[in-house]
Protein backbone atom coordinates (compact mmCIF):
# COMPACT_ATOMS: atom_id res chain seq x y z
CA UNK A 1 0.00 0.00 0.00
CA UNK A 2 1.46 3.59 -1.03
CA UNK A 3 1.12 5.62 1.89
CA UNK A 4 3.31 8.77 0.64
CA UNK A 5 1.59 11.90 0.37
CA UNK A 6 1.16 13.73 -3.13
CA UNK A 7 -0.74 16.80 -1.33
CA UNK A 8 0.12 17.60 1.92
CA UNK A 9 -2.91 20.01 2.67
CA UNK A 10 -5.39 17.64 1.01
CA UNK A 11 -3.81 14.35 2.32
CA UNK A 12 -2.75 15.53 5.95
CA UNK A 13 -4.38 18.47 6.98
CA UNK A 14 -8.19 18.08 5.84
CA UNK A 15 -8.10 14.43 6.29
CA UNK A 16 -6.84 15.07 9.75
CA UNK A 17 -10.13 17.00 10.43
CA UNK A 18 -12.13 13.33 9.49
CA UNK A 19 -10.03 11.40 11.35
CA UNK A 20 -5.81 11.45 12.86
CA UNK A 21 -3.25 11.65 10.54
CA UNK A 22 -0.28 10.01 11.77
CA UNK A 23 2.99 11.71 9.36
CA UNK A 24 6.34 9.52 8.88
CA UNK A 25 8.77 12.33 8.09
CA UNK A 26 11.87 9.72 6.29
CA UNK A 27 14.44 9.65 3.73
CA UNK A 28 15.49 7.14 1.32
CA UNK A 29 19.00 6.93 3.00
CA UNK A 30 18.14 6.97 6.38
CA UNK A 31 18.50 3.47 8.34
CA UNK A 32 16.27 4.03 11.64
CA UNK A 33 13.74 5.17 8.78
CA UNK A 34 13.62 2.38 7.28
CA UNK A 35 13.15 0.40 10.63
CA UNK A 36 10.68 2.73 11.79
CA UNK A 37 8.61 2.56 8.85
CA UNK A 38 7.15 -1.38 8.64
CA UNK A 39 6.52 -0.78 12.53
CA UNK A 40 4.21 2.55 11.22
CA UNK A 41 2.14 0.38 8.60
CA UNK A 42 1.69 -2.33 10.82
CA UNK A 43 -0.04 -0.52 13.06
CA UNK A 44 -1.78 1.59 10.82
CA UNK A 45 -3.28 -1.97 9.52
CA UNK A 46 -4.06 -2.91 13.09
CA UNK A 47 -5.81 0.73 14.09
CA UNK A 48 -7.16 1.50 10.87
CA UNK A 49 -10.09 3.09 12.32
CA UNK A 50 -8.36 4.65 14.65
CA UNK A 51 -6.14 6.95 12.28
CA UNK A 52 -4.29 6.98 9.03
CA UNK A 53 -1.01 6.86 8.27
CA UNK A 54 0.66 8.94 5.78
CA UNK A 55 4.70 9.29 4.64
CA UNK A 56 6.47 13.03 3.55
CA UNK A 57 10.28 12.08 1.95
CA UNK A 58 11.89 15.14 3.11
CA UNK A 59 14.30 14.95 -0.03
CA UNK A 60 11.16 15.82 -2.13
CA UNK A 61 9.53 17.76 0.97
CA UNK A 62 12.04 20.06 1.77
CA UNK A 63 9.69 23.05 1.97
CA UNK A 64 7.16 20.35 4.06
CA UNK A 65 9.74 19.60 6.31
CA UNK A 66 11.04 23.26 6.99
CA UNK A 67 7.55 24.07 7.84
CA UNK A 68 7.12 21.69 10.63
CA UNK A 69 10.41 22.17 11.51
CA UNK A 70 11.92 18.43 10.85
CA UNK A 71 15.52 18.64 12.41
CA UNK A 72 16.13 14.76 12.82
CA UNK A 73 14.57 11.90 10.99
CA UNK A 74 12.27 9.82 11.56
CA UNK A 75 10.26 12.73 12.89
CA UNK A 76 6.36 11.01 13.68
CA UNK A 77 3.83 13.70 14.07
CA UNK A 78 0.06 13.00 14.67
CA UNK A 79 -2.60 15.90 12.98
CA UNK A 80 -5.49 15.96 14.77
CA UNK A 81 -8.06 18.20 13.43
CA UNK A 82 -5.30 20.23 11.20
CA UNK A 83 -2.60 21.04 13.81
CA UNK A 84 0.07 18.42 15.83
CA UNK A 85 -1.17 17.31 18.47
CA UNK A 86 1.71 15.29 19.59
CA UNK A 87 5.48 13.74 17.83
CA UNK A 88 8.52 12.06 18.34
CA UNK A 89 11.79 11.59 16.71
CA UNK A 90 13.91 8.39 16.22
CA UNK A 91 13.01 4.61 15.37
CA UNK A 92 11.18 3.69 18.40
CA UNK A 93 10.43 -0.25 18.74
CA UNK A 94 6.48 -1.16 18.32
CA UNK A 95 5.70 -1.47 22.07
CA UNK A 96 6.74 1.89 22.43
CA UNK A 97 5.62 3.44 19.71
CA UNK A 98 1.79 1.37 20.26
CA UNK A 99 1.86 2.74 23.55
CA UNK A 100 2.86 6.55 22.57
CA UNK A 101 -0.74 5.93 19.83
CA UNK A 102 -2.92 5.24 22.35
CA UNK A 103 -1.90 7.98 24.97
CA UNK A 104 -1.66 10.46 21.32
CA UNK A 105 -4.65 9.40 19.13
CA UNK A 106 -8.33 10.99 20.78
CA UNK A 107 -10.54 8.79 21.75
CA UNK A 108 -14.04 8.36 18.97
CA UNK A 109 -15.81 9.11 22.52
CA UNK A 110 -13.99 12.32 23.09
CA UNK A 111 -17.20 14.27 22.92
CA UNK A 112 -19.31 12.13 25.19
CA UNK A 113 -15.92 12.21 27.61
CA UNK A 114 -16.64 16.01 27.56
CA UNK A 115 -19.79 15.34 28.49
CA UNK A 116 -19.06 13.23 31.03
CA UNK A 117 -17.17 16.14 32.78
CA UNK A 118 -19.84 18.34 32.57
CA UNK A 119 -22.18 16.07 34.51
CA UNK A 120 -19.48 15.63 37.47
CA UNK A 121 -18.90 19.21 37.53
CA UNK A 122 -22.95 19.66 37.86
CA UNK A 123 -22.98 17.14 40.50
CA UNK A 124 -24.63 14.86 38.66
CA UNK A 125 -22.88 12.09 38.93
CA UNK A 126 -25.49 8.93 37.93
CA UNK A 127 -25.96 10.70 35.31
CA UNK A 128 -22.29 10.85 34.73
CA UNK A 129 -21.22 6.96 35.83
CA UNK A 130 -24.07 5.97 33.64
CA UNK A 131 -22.51 6.95 30.67
CA UNK A 132 -18.77 6.23 31.52
CA UNK A 133 -19.90 2.53 31.89
CA UNK A 134 -21.54 2.29 28.17
CA UNK A 135 -18.49 4.12 27.21
CA UNK A 136 -16.04 1.82 28.80
CA UNK A 137 -17.97 -1.06 27.17
CA UNK A 138 -17.55 0.43 24.07
CA UNK A 139 -13.78 1.62 24.78
CA UNK A 140 -12.34 -0.82 27.59
CA UNK A 141 -8.71 0.71 27.56
CA UNK A 142 -9.42 4.11 27.97
CA UNK A 143 -7.96 5.18 31.37
CA UNK A 144 -9.58 8.37 31.19
CA UNK A 145 -12.86 7.40 31.31
CA UNK A 146 -11.88 4.67 33.97
CA UNK A 147 -10.75 7.55 36.38
CA UNK A 148 -13.87 9.64 35.66
CA UNK A 149 -15.72 6.87 36.63
CA UNK A 150 -13.45 6.18 40.01
CA UNK A 151 -14.43 9.56 40.82
CA UNK A 152 -18.59 9.44 40.29
CA UNK A 153 -18.79 6.43 42.16
CA UNK A 154 -16.19 7.09 44.90
CA UNK A 155 -18.59 7.31 47.62
CA UNK A 156 -21.03 4.77 46.86
CA UNK A 157 -18.43 1.78 46.03
CA UNK A 158 -14.88 2.96 46.68
CA UNK A 159 -13.15 -0.18 46.62
CA UNK A 160 -14.48 -0.39 42.71
CA UNK A 161 -12.82 2.97 42.49
CA UNK A 162 -9.43 2.22 44.13
CA UNK A 163 -9.37 -0.90 41.53
CA UNK A 164 -10.05 1.47 38.51
CA UNK A 165 -7.46 4.38 39.71
CA UNK A 166 -5.17 1.60 40.65
CA UNK A 167 -5.51 0.17 36.64
CA UNK A 168 -5.33 3.90 34.86
CA UNK A 169 -3.34 6.04 37.05
CA UNK A 170 0.25 5.17 35.07
CA UNK A 171 -2.03 5.57 31.67
CA UNK A 172 -2.92 9.09 32.05
CA UNK A 173 -1.20 12.24 31.66
CA UNK A 174 -1.95 13.71 34.78
CA UNK A 175 -2.32 11.26 37.82
CA UNK A 176 -3.71 13.03 40.45
CA UNK A 177 -7.21 12.21 40.47
CA UNK A 178 -6.03 8.64 40.57
CA UNK A 179 -3.94 9.48 43.79
CA UNK A 180 -6.93 11.41 45.04
CA UNK A 181 -9.05 7.94 44.67
CA UNK A 182 -6.99 6.03 46.13
CA UNK A 183 -6.45 8.11 49.50
CA UNK A 184 -9.42 8.19 50.08
CA UNK A 185 -10.54 4.93 49.69
CA UNK A 186 -7.64 3.95 51.69
CA UNK A 187 -9.53 6.41 54.24
CA UNK A 188 -12.53 5.02 54.18
CA UNK A 189 -11.18 1.47 55.26
CA UNK A 190 -9.67 2.70 58.00
CA UNK A 191 -10.04 0.95 61.38
CA UNK A 192 -7.74 0.21 64.32
CA UNK A 193 -7.07 3.26 65.28
CA UNK A 194 -7.84 4.70 69.01
CA UNK A 195 -6.19 5.77 71.87
CA UNK A 196 -5.78 9.45 71.78
CA UNK A 197 -7.88 12.87 71.18
CA UNK A 198 -6.38 12.99 67.92
CA UNK A 199 -7.37 9.60 66.76
CA UNK A 200 -11.18 10.67 67.76
CA UNK A 201 -10.82 13.24 65.72
CA UNK A 202 -9.15 11.68 62.47
CA UNK A 203 -11.85 9.21 62.48
CA UNK A 204 -14.05 12.07 62.92
CA UNK A 205 -13.09 13.97 59.88
CA UNK A 206 -13.51 10.22 57.98
CA UNK A 207 -17.16 9.99 58.80
CA UNK A 208 -17.44 14.16 57.69
CA UNK A 209 -15.97 12.91 54.56
CA UNK A 210 -18.15 10.11 54.06
CA UNK A 211 -20.88 11.93 54.00
CA UNK A 212 -19.04 15.02 51.60
CA UNK A 213 -19.20 17.35 54.12
CA UNK A 214 -15.64 18.38 52.83
CA UNK A 215 -15.79 21.71 54.99
CA UNK A 216 -16.10 19.82 58.02
CA UNK A 217 -14.23 16.89 57.02
CA UNK A 218 -11.11 19.28 56.06
CA UNK A 219 -11.60 21.39 59.48
CA UNK A 220 -11.12 18.37 61.60
CA UNK A 221 -7.87 16.66 59.35
CA UNK A 222 -6.12 20.09 59.82
CA UNK A 223 -6.78 19.89 63.57
CA UNK A 224 -5.17 16.71 63.34
CA UNK A 225 -2.06 17.47 61.28
CA UNK A 226 -1.67 20.59 64.29
CA UNK A 227 -1.93 17.54 66.98
CA UNK A 228 -0.35 14.18 65.93
CA UNK A 229 0.71 14.82 62.03
CA UNK A 230 2.32 11.19 62.38
CA UNK A 231 -1.22 9.82 62.77
CA UNK A 232 -1.57 6.96 60.46
CA UNK A 233 1.36 7.53 58.46
CA UNK A 234 0.58 11.80 57.95
CA UNK A 235 -2.59 10.83 56.99
CA UNK A 236 -4.63 13.49 57.33
CA UNK A 237 -1.83 16.02 55.54
CA UNK A 238 -2.72 13.23 52.61
CA UNK A 239 -6.50 13.32 53.15
CA UNK A 240 -6.80 16.95 53.13
CA UNK A 241 -4.48 16.81 49.39
CA UNK A 242 -6.25 14.07 47.98
CA UNK A 243 -9.87 16.44 48.87
CA UNK A 244 -8.38 18.85 47.15
CA UNK A 245 -7.89 17.17 44.37
CA UNK A 246 -10.79 15.42 44.33
CA UNK A 247 -12.70 18.89 44.60
CA UNK A 248 -10.30 20.96 42.09
CA UNK A 249 -7.80 23.65 42.66
CA UNK A 250 -10.14 26.29 41.68
CA UNK A 251 -13.66 24.69 44.17
CA UNK A 252 -14.22 27.47 46.88
CA UNK A 253 -13.98 24.42 49.37
CA UNK A 254 -10.20 24.10 48.38
CA UNK A 255 -9.78 27.72 48.19
CA UNK A 256 -10.93 28.34 51.42
CA UNK A 257 -9.28 25.57 53.65
CA UNK A 258 -5.44 25.89 51.53
CA UNK A 259 -3.87 28.09 53.80
CA UNK A 260 -4.96 27.16 57.20
CA UNK A 261 -3.69 23.67 55.84
CA UNK A 262 -0.47 25.27 54.78
CA UNK A 263 -0.11 26.62 57.99
CA UNK A 264 -0.54 23.99 59.86
CA UNK A 265 1.94 22.03 58.14
CA UNK A 266 4.72 24.36 59.63
CA UNK A 267 3.68 24.63 63.36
Amino acid sequence: MNFEVNDFNKDVISESRKIPVLVDFWAEWCGPCRVLGPVLEKLAAKYKDRFKLAKVNTDENQEIAVKYGIRGIPNVKLFVNGEVADEFTGALPEHAVEQWLKKAIPSKHAGDIETAKKLISQGENDKASELLNKLIKAEPENAEMKILLARTILFKDFKTAEKLAQESEFKVDNPDLAESVKTIAHLFSVNGINGSDAAAEYKSAIEELKKKNFDAALEKFIEVIKTDRSLDDDGARKACIAIFKYLGEENEITLRHRRDFGSALYI
